[in-house]
């Protein structure tokens, strides 16, 4: 079925391809569905309820019809559309919701029992037995449920994700678009032009027409050449801009060409997000069908789209095509399809006062009724006033009108508006700001007035930029009136067809309306009219005309259902690029990261970043080993361990002290220069949120600490509360958790370590428990906190990342001088259980103050974030769980991190549990296990007894309840 001569294909460069284990040849510049209409390929897909064979529709990115999956194996892509297939060497195609093949499925036996399967019918059927629902009608749905399948291989798919900025982003190449693009260019601007065929030109590469004296595709190509060597243009063909978000943002899905997928581990395509101070939306315009009996037979083709698939692709469906339309655009196509050497068996045009010059048989206020045939269209029925007759086809042009494509001007709330003379939706002015539509999608359809109408658009955003519009001239073109009759259905026996994917009919839109689902968006949901690949782009309007006959309404007031991105489908691994392996749990390694890789310490997560467990020492099988040398190291001598994965938020400012104060339960604002608070904050709902310290550094200076896990979620905090709570108080903060590398150096001996580093300078006498303040380390400016996670003497000493490696390696070394060395997460975990220090173990969202015995911390002079939802009755209820100390006694001394607790006797299930362990570990100093948890009214409960049940592992204790600090709890050893 391919013509002679012409086209926007090369003929020199043949193609060969698959279509459902079938070889084809195509030639460059097809797509799967032009090569498939020069094959005679006639099925290209299957209905989803009835599996009614379908045919190509459209030459563009509305395909209802031609899905099919591409590839087999790791690289398999599902519910790609043959429209939008770039062909090339070696492409396997495969036809989709068939069963054993497109031409003989089995499941168009649904199609015979289509009487029984109507709209609605699952609503009504799938309720009653209601013990069927799990075993039988959830089972079926589930397995008939969607089009294409996924590979259960691990997909080898690649994506990538980008971004771009400019002052004008042009959404589509049509003549409108390259118009806009050009006027803007000239005056400077920097541009992007974004469309998602293959080709820029939109509409022009299908057409026959001049403009300025040459062909509407040699103009489109010179245009796009002339932009190609602006530098301040960035061409984006095979780019669909997906969706409109705040603040100029668009989403845009860029499909790779063939020779760059095929490269080894190239990506498949790209998702951008493209920031524009202004946009133009020149999407064009996509035409509609008309519903009539049997209007879904294959054969059955878009006027446009048949002309473009004559004109751009040199193909054809059939040698006898009919048309039929309700506006000039089906005039255009015959004459093309004439053109090209096809007979038109006959054009029929619903206007009654419709002219044409054309040697064609011509029916002027007439109406198909009816297309009959077998598999491929055969015959057509006409109706007029006063008779009826059949006309022998093989294929036939339908075109309803146009609906401008209005669906990115809504993607922000706003609704389109009905223009009675054009019958169909245009965008609502200023719908999304900073972006105005023009050309088809602004209802302007002749081709002169779209270039005159782009080049205006592009005046009025460089006027918006403050940019000088250029002289410009509008290329001389054709420049017809838009005159439509509006037809919607022809009425007649039979099904009328308006949503193809899905078989909705004419009646189940209007038996929505009897049975009361009149609402557009009941309807929708009701018929599943414009859902999946359809998303209302051919049949939406149609669709509410219906309904708005069905209900008495007008077209305006039945309002049309709300149109979201993404525009086009996009893969989730396009929208998610990047973000597997490594992009979706970065890994972030400290400045100390390699020096504790060449100790041979196993790494471990916490948060995001990478920190050693523990550091093995040479004889040691098992970690507990290295442990407890660690923890023993520490408690006896000193160790060093790297904390710079703490967050750190620097906060300065004339109201950064009351600032704090409103962030933290304590009272930040009596912290004294050179001194450090520990401190916690809570959530608007009266939950902890995190713990840490603050350390005065200044007047107006203040250095806040946050877990590791917390720190973005903290800071996240902060945010929230200056910018919606406090925006009227002058104060700044910033994350500095990775611009200074920090360690702590603990033990009976780090005061020697520290001594040694900083030199004679340094006077402990001038450094209590809890002070800070700036030293340095030679040359190296440094900052010096006498804090203690561990309950021994403990520093912790900061200096400027890119010193970080080089102080490790010096505190590690006089540590092991000393007797001393490093030690990792399992050793500081240990030592912070013995002294009841918490962490996100404990703080993990349902703990309140009260619950952690720290209510005293909680500032009656002053107000802070959650402070009246804390007091809540429910949140100080001695009976909630309240932290506790736990140690094993009897035969079984184990403890288990998340086991339960229970009355001794009582039956171990869930009404009879009283509380929970949160975190254990094996004290070596103590000899035994210890373990903190949460106990009912458990302060009061110290030296009784609890019984520990872990039913996953079998394992059960006696454990006695202690006060949560285990080891030296008057807290000598940190502050002498």
């Amino acid at each position: 079925m391919r013509l002679p001569g012409g086209g926007l294909i090369d003929r020199t460069a043949p193609v060969g391809f698959s279509f459902d284990g079938r070889s084809y040849r195509g030639f460059k510049g097809d797509t799967l569905a032009s090569a498939l209409i020069a094959n005679d390929v006639e099925i290209v897909g299957r209905s989803f309820k009835y599996h009614r064979p379908r045919g190509i529709f459209t030459a563009g990115s509305h395909e209802p019809n031609a899905l099919v999956t591409i590839g087999r194996g790791s690289g398999q892509e599902p519910n790609a559309r043959a429209t939008m297939v770039e062909l090339h060497e070696g492409l396997q195609a495969f036809g989709q919701n068939a069963w054993p093949n497109l031409e003989f499925d089995l499941l168009a036996v649904n199609d015979l029992v289509s009487r029984f399967l109507g709209a609605g019918f699952y609503y009504k059927t799938f309720m009653w037995p209601e013990k069927f629902w799990e075993k039988l009608y959830e089972p079926l749905i589930r397995r008939a449920a969607g089009l294409g399948q996924l590979s259960p291989e691990d997909t080898a798919i690649k994506y990538e994700k980008a971004y771009a900025f400019c002052d004008l982003l042009v959404i589509g190449g049509g003549p409108a678009g390259l118009m806009a693009a050009w006027v803007a260019a000239q005056a400077g601007a920097d541009v992007v032009l974004a469309d998602e065929d293959i080709r820029l030109g939109g509409q022009l590469n299908g057409e026959s027409y001049e403009l300025g004296g040459r062909s509407a595709p040699e103009w489109a190509a010179d245009m796009v050449a002339r932009l190609a060597e602006l530098e301040n243009v960035r061409l984006m063909p095979r780019t669909a801009v997906t969706g409109a978000y705040d603040q100029g943002t668009y989403g845009a899905f860029e499909r790779l060409a063939p020779d760059v997928t095929a490269r080894e581990g190239a990506p498949m395509a790209c998702f951008w997000r493209i920031v524009a101070k202004r946009a133009i939306l020149a999407t064009g315009a996509l035409e509609r069908p008309v519903a009539f009996q049997n209007n879904d037979k294959p054969g059955v083709m878009l006027s446009g789209a048949m002309r473009t698939y004559a004109n751009r692709w040199r193909v054809a469906p059939a040698r006898q095509i009919a048309v039929f339309c309700n506006n000039l655009d089906g005039h255009r196509t015959a004459a093309d399809l004439q053109a090209a050497g096809l007979k038109v068996t006959a054009l029929v045009d619903a206007r009654p006062d419709a002219k044409t010059d054309l040697d064609v048989p011509f029916f002027a206020g007439a109406r198909v009724s009816g297309v009959r045939g077998g598999g491929q269209v055969e015959a057509i029925t006409i109706q007029g006033v006063g008779f009826e007759e059949k006309f022998q086809t093989e294929a036939l042009a339908v075109s309803g009108g146009w609906n401008p494509s209005v669906h990115l001007s809504s993607h922000m709330g706003a609704r389109p508006q009905w223009d009675e003379a054009i019958s169909a939706f245009l965008p609502a002015p200023d719908a999304i700001p900073g972006m105005q539509a023009c050309g088809a999608a602004n209802g302007i359809f002749s081709t002169h007035a779209v270039l005159k109408s782009g080049a205006e658009a592009a005046v009025s955003a460089l006027q918006d930029l403050g940019l000088k519009a250029p002289d410009y001239d509008v290329a001389a073109a054709e420049d017809s009136a838009y005159d439509i009759e509006p037809l919607w259905v022809v009425e007649g026996k039979g099904r009328a067809w308006l949503d193809f994917q899905n078989d909705v009919t004419v009646k189940d839109v209007r038996q929505s309306a009897q049975e009361n689902f009149r609402s557009v968006e009941h309807m929708k949901r009701y018929t599943t009219q414009g859902m999946a690949p359809d998303q209302g782009k051919n049949s939406n309007i149609n669709a509410l005309a219906v309904l708005a006959g069905a209900t008495g309404e007008s077209i305006p007031d039945t309002g049309t259902t709300t149109y979201r991105p993404p525009f086009v489908p996009v893969p989730i691994g396009a929208m998610g690029a990047g973000g597997s392996g490594t992009g979706f749990a970065p890994q972030r390694h400290t400045t100390s990261h390699h020096a504790s890789l060449k100790r041979k310490a196993p790494m471990i997560e916490a948060g995001f970043w990478y920190r050693p467990s523990y550091f093995p020492a040479k004889g040691e099988k098992t970690w507990r080993q290295s442990c407890d040398r660690e923890v023993t190291m520490v408690r006896e001598n000193l160790g060093v361990c790297d904390v710079s994965t703490l967050g750190k938020i620097d906060v300065q400012g004339p109201d950064a002290a009351a600032f704090l104060d409103f962030l933290y339960t304590s009272k930040m604002s009596k912290l004294k220069l050179g001194r450090v608070r520990y401190g916690l904050m809570l959530r608007e709902d009266g939950f902890v949120m995190d713990d840490g310290t603050c350390a005065r550094l200044g007047e107006q200076h203040y250095l806040v600490t946050t877990t590791t896990a917390a720190a973005g979620q903290v800071m996240r905090h902060f945010e929230f509360a200056h910018q919606c709570l406090r925006p009227d108080w002058d104060v700044r903060f910033v994350s500095a958790t990775e611009q200074w590398a920090q360690f702590a150096i603990a033990g009976p001996r780090s005061l020697e370590l520290i001594g040694d580093l900083l030199g004679a300078s340094f006077d402990i006498a001038n450094w209590p428990f809890m002070s800070c303040g700036a030293v340095s380390i030679g040359d190296v400016s440094a900052r010096l906190f006498r804090i203690s996670f561990s309950g021994e003497m403990g520093w912790e000493l900061a200096v400027p990342a890119r010193f970080g490696s080089a102080l490790f390696d010096a505190l590690v070394e006089g540590a092991e001088a000393l007797g001393g060395g490093p030690y990792g997460m399992e050793a500081l975990n240990v030592l912070r259980i013995e002294k009841g220090f918490i962490t996100h173990a404990e703080i993990d969202g349902r703990v309140t103050m009260h619950d952690l015995g720290m209510s005293g911390m909680m500032s009656p002079s002053k107000d802070f974030i959650g402070k009246a939802m804390a007091a809540r009755p429910g949140l100080v209820d001695p009976q909630r769980g309240q932290l506790i100390g736990l140690k094993a006694e009897g035969s079984v001394k184990q403890l288990i991190a998340g086991s339960h607790l229970f009355a001794p006797g009582a039956e171990p299930v869930r009404e009879n549990s009283q509380g929970y362990i949160s975190s254990v570990g094996y004290s070596p100093t103590l000899g035994r296990m210890v373990g903190l948890g949460f106990l009912q009214n458990g302060l009061q409960r110290h030296g009784e007894k609890v019984r520990m049940i872990e039913h996953l592992s079998g394992v059960s204790a006696t454990c006695e309840v202690v006060p949560p600090i285990q080891f030296d709890p008057e807290g000598g050893r940190m502050r002498d």
